[in-house]
């Protein structure tokens, strides 16, 4: 059997698969046109777009179709997400429901920035009358800030303090947030300027979201929460995921999850680039995991440097975690100087143990991934 011999039969099977794809694709489409229908109806009544039990559901029964029909479940999977992620997205481009149709007025301050503008869309889609509010614009503050039912500061963690004193003649009813990534100082601050119902907000999320379905966006109560419920519905509806928690929690949380790792992985890249590294090659030369770890450095320093530097610096408490990551650092550093094989295993294994079950749901999650990195990977 030569490649001559086969040529017709390989060419027949080819033809068959080109129109099994384009049956494909034609069925894709259809599936995305009923997709945008039911976002069209759930916008109607506020329903929320993502719907978890009904994604499990449908993952769990096509995965064990699969199988019956002899394909490989974990393909089924990886499909159908990327279809939910498709179909979100063709949801999400109708509008929203409006929860509360007796506010007359958003305020956003800073809505012209990255994160600012992000909700200043989604107030917008859902019918509310949005203004906003720049450092151009305070002569006029009082005329925008009138009959406002709710302001929202979304300025850098640096000015936060300083827009939110400005804010003293707000409406009684008006709700107050802010948005910044630190939540003790802004709550404190907002909760001495203004008698009325007051929330800290942090959205787990950057600037580059095309929406909020599976985004988590923090909340620390501040006053008045039954004023402020209709405003976290609100978020819901839009596909956010609400976590509330303490103020000094949400800190201290915030300085391991968000400033440590940010820190070092900026040092990492100062590293690599005092190194005299050369980064193409490293990429070549990467295993899928290590060009993830790549992608995540990378993805920092191409932001704005501002952003980080004010996230590292807003709370002098935030050095001493830091400090303490050092000095672990060193302390494992010294046990691989000396040879000490066995503390650096018995090291591992406790920290093992801590982490327990979430090891190997975070093994499970990474391969796909790491995957997936592989697939992105230039040639």
């Amino acid at each position: 059997m030569t490649k001559e011999s086969i040529a017709p039969q390989l060419k027949a099977l080819r033809n068959e698969i080109d129109e099994i794809d384009s049956k494909l694709v034609e069925l894709l489409a259809k599936r995305r046109a009923v997709t945008t229908k039911v976002g069209e109806l759930k916008s109607q009544v506020g329903m929320p777009i993502y719907a978890p039990e009904r994604e499990a559901e449908l993952i769990t029964l096509r995965r064990q179709q699969a199988m019956e029909e002899g394909v490989s479940p974990e393909l089924i999977e990886d499909i159908l997400r990327r279809l939910m992620r498709d179909s979100y997205i063709s949801q999400d481009a109708s509008g929203y429901q409006c929860v509360n149709t007796e506010c007359k007025k958003i305020v956003v301050i800073g809505g012209s920035g990255q994160l600012g503008k992000v909700f200043v869309d989604l107030f917008e889609r859902s019918s509310y009358n949005v203004e906003v509010l720049e450092q151009n614009d305070w002569p006029d503050s009082d005329s925008i800030l009138d009959g406002a039912g709710v302001v929202i500061v979304a300025v850098p963690i640096r000015l936060t303090s300083m827009i939110i004193q400005k804010l003293s003649c707000l409406p009684q009813a008006c709700i107050l947030a802010d948005v910044t990534s630190v939540k003790e100082m802004p709550l404190y601050e907002m909760m001495k300027v203004h008698k009325g119902p007051v929330v800290g907000l942090h959205p787990m999320f950057g600037p580059d979201v095309s929406g909020l379905i599976k985004q988590t966006i923090i909340t620390c109560e501040g006053r008045s929460p039954e004023q402020y419920n209709w405003l976290l519905k609100q978020f819901q509806v839009w596909g956010a995921k609400i976590y509330p928690v303490d103020a000094l929690a949400h800190d201290q949380a915030m300085s391991m999850v968000q400033v440590m790792r940010h820190f070092s992985t900026i040092a990492y890249g100062y590293h690599l680039m005092t190194e005299g590294a050369d980064i193409s090659q490293l990429v070549e030369m990467s295993s899928p995991i290590y060009r993830l770890e790549l992608i995540m450095v990378g993805r920092l320093f191409a932001q704005d440097p501002v952003l980080y530097t004010d996230i590292i610096f807003s709370n002098r408490d935030n050095v001493a975690m830091m400090k303490r990551f050092a000095y672990r650092f060193l302390e494992l550093l010294e046990d691989v100087e000396m040879g000490d094989k066995d503390a650096f295993v018995t090291m591992f294994e406790q920290v093992a143990d801590w982490f327990g079950d979430y090891a190997d749901i975070f093994l499970q999650e990474s391969k796909a991934m790491l995957l997936k990195a592989n697939e992105l990977k230039k040639h």
